[in-house]
């Protein structure tokens, strides 16, 4: 029976409920977090965010791939939107940036993560940091409200990502902009990888080709669209040997197929102010 997008957001759904009741060692050991079910060392989601201001242990669940909110130029004052918001990691270091006259908003559709967020945020005494629950190919949020939306290994997660791209560009202002970590490929992952559903909720058979990407952000009308930061993703033999036979193990490396962990970056073009001015 072939795989519907329902069913892949279901999984993904039922995976991190359970990681939101785990603590940070448990999945940083497991397929979803750095230790990636691996005995070597595993770099897709390695980035420490520690150093930074704003940074709430609690709230850390080791699953990011990026450090989006290094890049996203958020100023004080900004309402920032984080996607797949987890248990408010992004969120907490947005709030450093935009201090207390700016406005962070943390998207979930998952329930036991939002009331993860909520405790962390209740804990903080926060104001302004709210957690929402909801689909972020829906998201429920009115148009032209944020200034910046960042989001952390999660739109590879998402089925309909050209539908989440749109969304991202509904609710930025005219003028604001994203940045976003995620998990791209060059070339063609191997089926038996693709169709794993530990790997799929590890952020690595989620993912699509770099140019997809790229060429889905361009379609939805973003303009000065980069690629902020790039690092390779090496899944050791250990990970493979689970999934592949020696010799698909060797195809596999010989195939020149590239796992990356980017962060893009792209604008809302500003609004007209007159008639020659978006000419």
């Amino acid at each position: 029976m072939e795989t519907t997008s329902q069913d892949l957001k279901e999984l993904v759904r039922q995976k991190y409920s359970e990681i939101a009741l785990q603590d940070k060692d448990t999945n940083m050991s497991s397929c979803c977090g750095s230790g990636g079910c691996s005995t070597e060392v595993y770099n897709i989601m390695s980035d420490d965010y520690t150093r930074l201001e704003g940074y709430n242990a609690d709230a850390d669940l080791g699953l990011g791939c990026g450090l989006p909110t290094e890049f996203a130029q958020i100023k004080e004052g900004n309402t920032v939107i984080d996607l797949g918001s987890g248990a408010g990691n992004d969120c907490f270091i947005a709030r450093a940036l935009v201090g207390e006259k700016g406005r962070v908003i943390g998207i979930d559709f998952t329930e036991a993560m939002i009331d993860k967020a909520r405790a962390n945020v209740e804990k903080l005494g926060y104001n302004n940091v709210e957690f929402r629950f909801g689909d972020i190919e829906k998201m429920p949020v009115t148009a032209n409200v944020a200034d910046v939306v960042v989001s952390n290994c999660v739109l590879n997660l998402v089925p309909d990502k050209q539908k989440v791209i749109s969304e991202i560009f509904r609710v930025l202002k005219p003028g604001g902009h994203f940045s976003i970590s995620d998990v791209v490929l060059v070339g063609q992952l191997p089926e038996k990888l693709k169709h794993a559903a530990e790997m799929y909720a590890g952020c690595i058979s989620g993912a699509i080709q770099k140019n997809e990407y790229l060429g889905l952000v361009n379609e939805a009308g973003f303009k000065q669209v980069q690629v902020q930061k790039e690092k390779a993703i090496v899944i050791p033999d250990d990970i493979l040997t689970a999934y592949l036979s020696a010799d698909e193990v060797a195809a596999f490396k010989e195939s020149g197929l590239g796992i990356f962990s980017v962060t893009v970056f792209a604008q809302k073009p500003a609004a007209c102010c007159g008639p020659d001015c978006c000419n």
